[in-house]
């Protein structure tokens, strides 16, 4: 099983961008999925996960600007992303953790141009 991560590209600042990651079949015990980028000279940082339960928790950064949601019907996690700045530049990479492995997506580039 994989994940493919798509809904990257370019977008002006203001704008939104709507990110997928969809595993290619069925993956059971999820804990958590999560979205994760790494902007240009910078670390990877978390940016939004959720788990299992449905709880969600948001890098500061993106608080009330992105909203992360699930669609387990599909094995589906998104990544909306509203009010975008050039600061959310980056490739975004999901990250689903089950109890047998760690599933990691391909990224997914997101530029912002203000």
């Amino acid at each position: 099983v994989q994940l493919q991560a798509s809904g990257g590209g370019l977008v002006q600042a203001g704008g939104s961008l709507r990110l997928s990651c969809a595993a290619s079949g069925s993956i059971a015990r999820i804990y958590a999925m999560t979205w994760y980028r790494r902007a240009p000279g910078k670390q990877r940082e978390l940016v939004a996960r959720i788990t299992s339960g449905g709880s969600t928790n948001y890098a500061d950064s993106v608080k009330d600007r992105f909203t992360i949601s699930r669609d387990s019907a599909k094995n589906t996690v998104y990544l909306q992303m509203n009010s975008l700045k050039p600061e959310d530049t980056g490739v975004y990479y999901c990250n689903w953790v089950t109890g047998f492995k760690d599933y990691w997506g391909q990224g997914t580039l997101v530029t912002v141009s203000s």
